[in-house]
């Protein structure tokens, strides 16, 4: 993170909430090193700071990391400083340098809603503190909640496939014979010595036993 921006010292002025200053964070992401330059990103995102009187209290620049992470060092720094009540409002330049996918941007805006933080993007004009930066919140969550319906449905659909070609769903079972678990309980291994040798977990090892001991 690059704290105390030189422009957060220009932007003394009130904020669009009233007489308090906000305190912005920027985030900005390039996926290569390889003529992609996020002061591109920062440029616009301190003007639109500067015009809506904003003070920038940090900047978050990740370089050279794909969109499909969740986790990256300076987005959790992000979220590590939006967590400490650090900041008002975070900017983005556009929904898919901060987000690997809608559910995945949803999360973050019900996080920072439950701040208390806004969350504003750019390209898209998409400001939360305002009626329809909640609408399409609200439209977000919706398509979030179909995304999450429609794979639901594929897999329960793939299973009722599987099974009635015959396919076994979940995974195959395990053949350890009784006299392998018998032999190394008694050489005096546990069941997770004896899980890890025969490539099974300990559940099935104490099961396992139990069928020897019964047996005795």
């Amino acid at each position: 993170m690059k704290p105390n921006n030189p422009l957060a010292n220009t932007c003394q002025v009130s904020g669009d909430n009233g007489s308090r200053l906000v305190r912005a964070g920027l985030y900005a992401r390039v996926s290569t090193l390889n003529g992609q330059d996020p002061e591109v990103q920062l440029h616009e995102l301190r003007e639109y700071a500067r015009r809506r009187g904003w003070q920038i209290v940090g900047e978050y620049v990740d370089r050279g990391i794909s969109g499909a992470k969740d986790s990256r060092p300076e987005l959790n720094t992000l979220m590590a400083d939006a967590h400490k009540r650090r900041l008002d409002v975070v900017c983005v330049w556009r929904f898919d340098r901060f987000a690997r996918s809608v559910s995945h941007l949803l999360r973050a805006l019900e996080t920072f809603k439950a701040l208390g933080i806004e969350f504003c993007s750019f390209s898209e004009q998409m400001d939360t503190s305002t009626p329809t930066g909640r609408m399409i919140f609200t439209m977000l969550g919706a398509v979030a909640e179909l995304e999450r319906s429609l794979i639901a449905e594929r897999v329960r659909a793939g299973l009722r496939n599987a099974r009635a070609k015959g396919q076994r769903i979940g995974r195959p079972p395990v053949d350890i014979s009784e006299s392998q678990v018998r032999s190394l309980l008694e050489g005096g291994l546990t069941l997770k010595t004896i899980g890890k040798r025969l490539g099974v977990s300990p559940a099935t090892v104490c099961r396992r036993a139990h069928a020897v001991g019964s047996r005795s």
